[in-house]
């Protein structure tokens, strides 16, 4: 991995971006380390014009997976830039991180300049602090996840790798962003082969068979989330978990909410709801007054010095 220090040293090489003609150290200042995984690094960085604080994700050449070519340019880039670009050209979502500008930095791979939201934690962190949390702060941050992954799909793009970690939440206003679009692809029909996301939330056909389709793998992960916000922790470790299928409910969960995360949790990936049913599932639509109140007071907890950040 490359440091700060290595980074920073290597901005003044020739760099290229999509309409972009000044190299990133005009354009940008890269801060400290914020975490690093088989992807590459993620920094704190600054756009110098206004200050504006970003976050700036490093991806090494050799370790990219898949890689796309854009309009215009001459060279392929990697897929996780190809799908950025190609949500942002249409105006972007709420619930989808944004990226503001990509650079090629010879020899040292792509910098993604990433909107960096304020207040944020990510979502395993704000479990693992918080515990299992109340079905109607479950509800309401699922129903920002699903209606962000809409989004993606209306605009063929699939995240493939939904999980606690890449959910990022603003801990004043309790939205959510969906990060790191390492592992996605674009989006078709037919069966996928080729799986980057995280094993423990992937589906049994994906075990046993090697392959998958895009909503159902997506559904199948939704369905590991919502178990994990209200019982505080994922339902499978073991692959015999996941190929079995039969969530052992850790917590006191209601009835419409085990309903929906085991309809999600369906062993045939046709079996399982879509996205839009989700959205219409009776127990998306209730929340009883209690936990409605219970949510309103902790959410003056919810501001803290814990931040992370788009990888």
């Amino acid at each position: 991995m490359l440091d700060t220090r290595t980074v920073e040293l290597h901005l003044e090489e020739e760099t290229r971006g999509k309409k972009v003609k000044e190299p990133f150290s005009s354009q940008y200042r890269c801060g400290s380390l914020l975490g690093s995984g088989g992807f590459g690094s993620v920094f704190t960085g600054q756009r110098l014009s206004d200050g504006l604080q970003v976050a700036i994700k490093q991806i090494s050449s050799d370790r990219v997976q898949q890689w796309a070519r854009l309009p215009g340019e001459a060279f392929p880039v990697p897929m996780e830039i190809a799908l950025l670009q190609r949500l942002s050209e249409v105006g972007g979502h709420s619930g989808v991180v944004r990226m503001l500008d990509w650079f090629e930095v010879s020899e040292r791979g792509f910098l993604l300049v990433l909107e960096r939201p304020p207040q944020s934690q990510d979502l395993f962190d704000f479990i693992t602090e918080r515990g299992a949390l109340p079905e109607r702060l479950a509800q309401r941050l699922l129903r920002h996840i699903v209606e962000a992954l809409l989004f993606t799909h209306a605009h063929g793009v699939v995240h493939r790798d939904i999980k606690d970690e890449n959910i990022v939440l603003d801990r004043k206003t309790l939205e959510v962003k969906i990060i790191d679009f390492g592992s996605g692809d674009l989006l078709k029909e037919t069966a996928y082969n080729e799986f980057e996301g995280t094993r423990v939330y992937s589906p049994p056909e994906w075990i046993t068979a090697r392959q998958y389709h895009a909503v159902p793998l997506t559904v199948w992960s939704l369905g590991v989330l919502l178990f994990d916000m209200v019982c505080g922790d994922i339902p499978f470790e073991r692959d015999q978990e996941i190929v079995k299928a039969t969530p052992v409910f850790t917590k006191r969960v209601s009835k419409d909410c085990q309903t929906l995360i085991l309809w999600c949790l369906s062993y045939q990936p046709e079996d399982r709801p879509t996205l839009e049913q989700i959205l219409s599932h009776v127990w998306m639509e209730g929340g009883g007054e209690e936990e409605e109140e219970e949510e309103e007071e902790e959410g003056g907890d919810l501001q803290g010095n814990h931040s992370s950040l788009p990888g």
